[in-house]
């Protein structure tokens, strides 16, 4: 369709602006989703500066043949005259299940001449009510001790093709994990699907295109169950069966026919089950894996299954099934080993150099019944064996038993591990690095920003925050990847979210996180402290006002205002939660909170220990959400709540002075999280914040100018220091290489962020075991501050997803240069510095149909080499005291100060 236009504009001359990376809800071209109103994004590309949108047109068709012929028999917006080219809902006639729609779209430039088309993209409808399943739940007819991981169950079924066939979907979900097949091919390659969310609200289930899985005649599926989060173990000590003990099956696949004709394969009593060679797989344990049991040829149509059990009927619902809005996991990619040892216990150890979460692939070959272990690890203890004991009762072991004669390739398939050594044990001869890889599995999130800078440890902080966010956004952003644990804890995901954001597209992934948050929270309000919650947990600050604080956070990045509408009820429902604790008092100083989590105590025992109080902790919390609410209030045009929780605001301010406030000005309990918190979140007076922040730099001071922060106060630390004046201490914070500090671990060798400052103490020895996590994201929340205050991009608040930004690098410390990159909906933002002979050179990159303001230091400034004034795209100047703000449209900027 590109090139084309409607026959009224063909005197009009065309644009030289181009329309690309046409989105539908955050995919290229997603398949299968629920959403009745998608929503439609694009972006813009072209020579030159200052590109805009001044209008567009979106249409939609049942065919591309009719956009061939500029034809949008489903929706024709007309030409609207806006500016917006990201989150358009999609107005047409009503959306129908399993049915693909085709869209494209112009824009009209600043001149207001019409762009070429746009290549035409898509996307396809799933199943939009429950009564579009025509298939049944089903569970293997076979013997199980639920105390245990019993072996994963095997469910088949044969069916015939009779014709051409135009497009076959397979529609599919479980309770537990699936793995389908069709005539002895993989069907996609999501990994532990269904994924996990609030099961009793809300089950996933995926579409998948098969229509080049399918063969004339006779076919076979079959479909692998494994425990997963819904019945394998979860929790501590020894818990499984949360969700329910039985695995199930609902299976629909609707084959179209070239001649029209249209059949349905669906999971019913005519399958079979039986066992296989996956003998026990659990999330937490690990997989046991006997070859001499696999069932060659399986999920093909010619196997002989006269000695499989059947299956039964399962009492399952399917009101609540819902398609997927993030991208699924997968294997993303592969580590190869660095090194081969032998610790002095014996066992062979693997170094992939890098503390990653998946699994290893590995070669053997060796006589029949031999069997191989696989252990995972983290660090090695002080004797250079395998470190495990902060794994708690997770086994983190893989076995394999080989069925012998050529050489066998094996990964597990139902359990994942946190780790950068294997160790293994029983391999027949010599292990070769070449016969091991490590396969690193995560949600599916591009990347979408980076940070480099002249400081190698910062660079490797950077890497480290980054590997820290993949381990731990798989499927369910959580907490740590290899002990017995890994759950969405809230506070942890709410730190780190912006750091998050930048790193790399987690639009969809937060999404569904968010939707179980509002299924799992409870009828009065009340929000759990891990989503989804098999925990049980609830009540905490900081952790439950994730409630407020995600959503907003992604409707700022994102310009997503249907999180807000979606999330609404919730966010309104833990802010009323928290005023019934508090009362007409709005201090809230009851329940059990874990305040300022890991903060550090004082090295020294003659000074005070920093200690956070949780009443001011949690009234300042409540504030916030507070704040929050009544931000979205006014985005969603409630009026009458903007005006109420902005009234409660003020008395929450009020009575926090009065509470924790002395005349003099000193907060209560003088710890550097209190000040922060009361700055961060504009608590204390306009007159006040100065002396406030004054503290701040005494009591950073008084510690040798470290840190006592823990996962509350950290993430605003620098944030705040910046903002009052103090950039050099937050700079000093943050180049620290003693504990504690960020660049503490990075010295001691780390390559993920540590759940705690001191994981691992200069002379080797460990933190508890009880908790010590090598792969927790929240300290690297630091990350927001790089990206916004060191490199400078910042998005302006009023205008959110970056439609206009703020570019204000902050040099300082003993940096020379830094340099970032952020894929925002619009397109990329750049921002590099460099100081050279007392000059500031500044190269900034802005998308087309943006706009920025750039602050520099005030003196001479050319672009180019003409003066900023008189330079191409420069939309104005202005002086502001030792500042000056320079607005710019789109396009590659070079500033000399």
């Amino acid at each position: 369709m590109n090139g084309r236009c409607a026959t009224k504009d063909l005197l009009v001359p065309l644009s030289p602006v181009s329309v690309t990376k046409l989105t539908c809800e955050y995919s290229v071209t997603p398949l299968g989703i629920d959403t009745r109103q998608p929503r439609l994004s694009w972006q813009l590309a072209g020579a030159g500066r200052n590109l805009r949108q001044s209008a567009y047109q979106i249409l939609g068709a049942g065919s591309p043949e009719l956009l061939q012929q500029a034809s949008g028999d489903c929706w024709d917006s007309g030409r609207i005259n806006s500016d917006r080219s990201v989150q358009i809902v999609y107005g047409g006639a009503p959306l129908a299940s399993s049915r693909r729609y085709y869209w494209s779209v112009r824009i009209w430039d600043g001149d207001n001449n019409p762009s070429p088309w746009s290549e035409a993209s898509w996307w396809e409808m799933g199943l939009l009510a429950p009564a579009d399943w025509q298939a049944e739940w089903i569970t293997p007819d076979l013997a199980e001790d639920l105390a245990v991981s019993s072996p994963a169950p095997l469910l088949r079924t044969t069916f015939a093709v009779n014709g051409d066939v135009r497009s076959a979907r397979l529609s599919i979900t479980s309770l537990g994990l699936y793995e389908a097949e069709l005539n002895g091919r993989r069907v996609g390659d999501l990994l532990f699907t269904p994924g996990w969310t609030s099961y009793a609200h809300r089950l996933q289930y995926q579409t998948y295109d098969v229509t080049d899985l399918l063969l004339p005649g006779a076919n076979a599926a079959g479909v692998t169950l494994g425990d997963g989060w819904y019945r394998g173990f979860l929790l501590w000590g020894g818990k499984r069966n949360h969700y329910g003990d039985k695995l199930g099956l609902l299976f629909q696949l609707r084959i179209d026919y070239a001649d029209g004709r249209s059949e349905l394969v669906i999971s019913g009593p005519n399958w079979k089950s039986s066992t296989g060679p996956i003998l026990a797989a659990d999330l937490y344990n690990g997989e046991h894996y006997d070859a001499r049991l696999e069932k060659p040829g399986w999920s093909l149509a010619a196997f002989a299954d006269d000695g499989w059990a059947g299956v039964t009927p399962l009492a399952a619902s399917k009101e609540h099934l819902v398609a997927p809005v993030d991208a699924g996991v997968r294997r993303i990619e592969e580590v190869p080993a660095r090194s081969v040892t032998v610790s002095p216990e014996g066992e062979t150890l693997i170094d992939f150099g890098q503390n990653l979460v998946g699994w290893v692939r590995i070669r053997v070959q060796g006589a029949a019944g031999d069997q191989l272990t696989l252990r995972y690890g983290e660090v090695l203890d002080q004797q250079g064996n395998l470190y495990v004991a902060n794994l708690r009762t997770a086994q983190a072991t893989d076995r394999y038993i080989l069925r012998g004669g050529e050489a066998e390739v094996y990964e597990p398939r139902f359990t994942f591990h946190g780790f950068r050594y294997a160790g293994v044990t029983g391999y027949p001869g010599e292990l070769a690095p070449e016969q091991i890889v490590a396969v690193v599995v995560h949600s599916d999130m591009p990347v979408t920003g980076d940070f480099t800078c002249s400081h190698p440890l910062l660079n490797q902080l950077q890497h480290n925050i980054r590997w820290g966010q993949k381990g731990n956004f798989l499927d369910v952003p959580t907490d740590c990847p290899q002990r017995d644990e890994r759950l969405g804890w809230t506070a942890d995901l709410q730190v780190f979210l912006r750091t998050a954001i930048f790193n790399m597209d987690v639009a969809g992934v937060i999404t569904k996180w968010l939707h179980d948050l509002a299924a799992d929270q409870h009828a009065d309000g009340n929000v759990p402290v891990v989503i989804p919650d098999p925990l049980g947990m609830a009540g905490s600050s900081a952790w439950g006002d994730a409630a407020t604080i995600v959503p907003w956070t992604l409707y700022q990045c994102y310009d997503d205002t249907r999180i807000l509408e979606q999330q609404y009820a919730s966010m309104k429902g833990w802010v009323d939660w928290i005023h019934a604790q508090t009362g007409d008092a709005l201090i809230w100083n009851t329940g059990f909170h874990f305040g300022d989590w890991l903060a550090i105590e004082a090295p020294d025992p003659r000074w005070p220990n920093p200690v956070t109080e949780n009443d001011l902790l949690c009234t300042a919390f409540f504030a916030h959400s507070t704040d929050l609410l009544q931000r979205t209030a006014q985005v969603l045009g409630k009026t009458a709540d903007a005006e109420r929780y902005g009234s409660l605001l003020a008395d929450i301010k009020a009575a926090f002075c009065h509470e924790f406030v002395s005349p003099a000005g000193r907060l209560s309990g003088n710890s550097q999280t209190a000040y922060v918190l009361a700055l961060h979140f504009d608590l204390l007076p306009e007159s006040e914040r100065a002396a406030a922040a004054a503290r701040l730099a005494a009591e950073i001071g008084r510690y040798d100018n470290h840190l006592t922060t823990g996962f509350v106060g950290t993430p605003y630390l620098c944030h705040v220091l910046s903002r009052f004046g103090y950039l050099d201490l937050a700079y000093t914070l943050l180049e620290q290489e003693s504990y504690p500090s960020w660049l503490y671990a990075v010295k001691l060798g780390a390559t993920t962020m540590w759940e705690r400052w001191d994981s691992l103490r200069p002379d080797g020895s460990f933190q508890t075991t009880e908790m010590n996590s090598f792969n927790h994201y929240a300290y690297g929340a630091i990350g927001d501050w790089l990206y916004r205050v060191v490199a400078g991009i910042e998005l302006d608040p009023a205008a959110p997803g970056y439609k206009r930004m703020r570019i204000e690098p902050r040099p300082g410390g003993s940096l020379t240069w830094a340099r970032a990159r952020y894929e925002s909906g619009y397109g990329a933002i750049e921002s590099a510095w460099t100081l050279t002979d007392g000059h500031l050179e500044l190269t900034v990159t802005i998308p087309p149909n943006t706009e920025a303001t750039i602050t520099l230091p005030a003196g001479l400034v050319t672009e180019g080499s003409r003066p900023v004034a008189h330079a191409d795209g420069i939309l104005g100047v202005e002086i502001m005291g030792d500042r000056q703000q320079i607005t710019v449209g789109s396009g590659e900027y070079r500033f000399r100060v």
